[in-house]
């Protein structure tokens, strides 16, 4: 996969396969940030970062001071990480919810969100309240689990029925769907929306890694109809 994600092929593997919560972080932040602005100095916001990998790369890669915001992980485990990065004073590990965030608007220069939007942000409204820690003209960017068709609750292939029944499916959407619903709080202006021709890649690499039963569920998508993919979206205040 090197010649997909040159700069994440640069990590070690063992640390992002112990680290993972999901698909491979990295290179969903390498997809979102080749398509955005991230400039040395800037301030990013790495919303819902897990265990911090994608905020160790986007600053390591790019230059930029991020402060890596998470609810599941606590700030003292991502604090080692970043430590054993060398990177203590350009990540800075912060314990928050994302409907309540410490910030002062018009803070960051961009906010980014990998594998962890869908959880939180599908509220009609969710973008506008995260478009004011942004200052004018900063970008938001997301790359989250997404469909190629809506699904509906009759609509849902067999092998998925199982998975899509214990409720985190249903905030799966196709990348229009995100387009459009960023749209309803007009405070932003979508410059890309679209799936990523690396999706099927990445989700063919994360099956090992799942629960036997999704696994069964994601290697009848990938020899079907492949309905699982990702969408990436990125829109300016």
């Amino acid at each position: 996969m090197a010649e997909l994600f040159p700069r994440s092929a640069t990590y070690d593997e063992s640390w992002v396969t112990e680290n993972r919560m999901g698909p491979n972080v990295l290179w969903l932040a390498e997809l979102l940030a080749e398509r955005m602005t991230l400039e040395p100095g800037m301030r990013v916001m790495d919303l819902g970062c897990g265990r911090g990998l994608s905020s160790v790369f986007l600053a390591r890669e790019f230059g930029v001071e991020v402060w890596a915001t998470d609810l599941w992980i606590k700030p003292t485990d991502n604090w080692e990480r970043v430590r054993e990065a060398g990177l203590e004073g350009q990540v800075h590990p912060i314990y928050a919810e994302a409907h309540q965030l410490p910030y002062a608007e018009g803070f960051f220069d961009a906010i980014v969100s990998l594998d962890a939007y869908q959880y939180f942000g599908t509220a009609d409204l969710y973008v506008q309240y995260l478009a004011t820690f942004l200052r004018p003209g900063g970008e938001i960017g997301i790359v989250c689990p997404a469909f190629r068709r809506e699904l509906g609750p009759d609509d849902v292939p067999d092998y998925l029925t199982d998975l899509y029944g214990e409720g985190g499916f249903h905030a799966f959407h196709t990348s229009s769907w995100w387009r459009d619903h960023w749209r309803k709080a007009a405070v932003v202006e979508i410059t890309l929306a679209d799936e990523p021709p690396e999706s099927d890649a990445i989700w063919e690499e994360f099956i090992p890694h799942t629960r036997p039963q999704e696994q069964v569920s994601l290697s009848a998508d990938a020899e079907g109809e492949r309905v699982l993919t990702f969408a990436r979206v990125v829109a300016r205040r």
